[in-house]
């Protein structure tokens, strides 16, 4: 193949794979810096003196929806986190709402080494340090806890990595499973937590959390309340994708499996499993049924039930994805393009059929999580997380956003339209 003709498909495929939509996301809150609901001026006021708050230190990173809360997580990168799970109400007026600790300030609290008291959690229901949560069919939320502070610093670990469950209805604690020890590695990093379920069988439910430093899923079975590893090679990163520059930031990241979406359940319960690499463009599947059969996805005789998909294009490094049962799309972050891309998955998987859903260099830089609710939304957080964790810069203006839309609006005039 002749070098002009190797050009000339190199910017077919790149244009092809920036169409976009004819409807932007609409920003629903931004932040400059994160404010609480605090319980009393003077518990603001203590906490700020003994830099139990630290107000630049609380940078937000994942988001969920349920009913009128929207869920939004400050993992303890820093010192200084007043509340790791919070939610803001969706009904709220303000562009720039206080954050509720959830299910309360005193689950939120904990006991770190700089008290002067043991290291550790008051009870079962406390949150440590939460990256990402999943609201399931059930009513229930799953919150992923890596159980460590100053994550970025020190290094404190508080309590094991855990689930821990909610009944959303009465805010109440379902159930804590701290994760085996023999099921994390030396450089273990757990940040997603997908669930799998029935509405109609919400035992039987399964939860898939992606170990993007040591490459495996851990599957959990809520029924049996076990958990196994399950290792693959797709699980690890594209040496030829770990480079990224995102404000301004140029890094190098060499993070394996982090990307999880289910598409709809047929009637026998079976369903794909798609996934992706944070440092890769590309697209893997696998059924729910291998991942559920713990002997059998742990051995070597599944390895040809994960497939290859397709490659996404250049420079399409995502974290996150999520399957939205309305349009039959996956709408996923792609961090080096401050956007959010989108693929049909009756379309085959190339690079010319994936679409943007929008891009902006402000609004959408380093879009960090995104959801699609039981209605149709779509829900995006961008948090400018390299500039603040790699930088340690904080700008004047906003930093923190939430933006969202409706998914059939927004793959409108792309390739992911049906």
């Amino acid at each position: 193949m002749s070098r002009s003709l190797i050009f000339s498909t190199l910017i077919i495929i790149v244009v092809v794979n920036n169409v976009h939509s004819l409807t932007n996301l609409k920003e629903k809150f931004k932040w400059h810096e994160i404010e609480f609901e605090w319980p009393s001026e003077d518990v603001k006021n203590t906490w700020n003196a003994s830099k139990k708050y630290i107000p630049e230190n609380n940078l937000p990173l994942g988001v969920e929806r349920w009913q009128n809360k929207l869920f939004i997580t400050i993992p303890r990168w820093k010192p200084g986190v007043a509340a790791t799970l919070n939610y803001v109400d969706l009904n709220e007026s303000s562009e720039s709402p206080k954050f509720k600790p959830y299910p309360s300030w005193e689950d939120n609290d904990i006991n770190l080494p700089s008290n002067g008291s043991e290291a550790g959690i008051k009870g079962d229901s406390n949150v440590v340090s939460v990256f990402r949560t999943r609201a399931d069919a059930c009513d229930r939320l799953w919150v992923q806890d890596s159980g460590v502070s100053d994550i970025w610093g020190n290094f404190d670990v508080i309590a094991p990595n855990a689930l821990v469950i909610f009944d959303l209805k009465s805010d109440k604690l379902i159930r804590r499973f701290v994760i085996p020890s023999d099921l994390l590695k030396e450089n273990s990093f757990v940040a997603n937590v997908v669930v799998d379920v029935d509405p109609n069988d919400c035992d039987n439910a399964f939860a898939y959390l992606s170990d993007l430093g040591a490459y495996a899923i851990i599957v959990y079975s809520f029924k049996e309340n076990k958990a196994w590893r399950v290792k693959h090679h797709y699980f690890a990163f594209d040496p030829l994708a770990g480079n990224y520059t995102v404000g301004g930031v140029n890094f190098q990241w060499t993070d394996g499996i982090f990307g999880i979406a289910l598409d709809r359940l047929k009637e026998n319960g079976v369903r794909n499993v798609y996934f992706h690499a944070f440092s890769s463009t590309k697209e893997f599947m696998v059924s729910n049924k291998v991942l559920q059969n713990e002997s059998y996805s742990t051995s070597e005789a599944s390895f040809n039930e994960f497939q290859l998909l397709g490659e996404r294009g250049m420079n399409s490094q995502s974290s996150v994805e999520m399957f939205d049962e309305k349009t039959g799309v996956i709408f996923y972050t792609m961090v080096n393009r401050d956007a959010i891309g989108c693929w049909n998955t009756k379309k085959p998987y190339t690079a010319d059929n994936q679409g943007m859903v929008d891009s902006d260099q402000t609004a959408l830089e380093f879009p960090n999580d995104l959801k699609v609710d039981n209605e149709g939304n779509l829900w995006v957080i961008s948090d400018r997380m390299p500039r603040w964790l790699l930088n340690n810069e904080i700008l004047e203006d906003d930093n923190y956003r939430i933006l969202t839309g409706k998914t059939e609006l927004l793959i409108k005039g792309t390739p992911c339209e049906n």
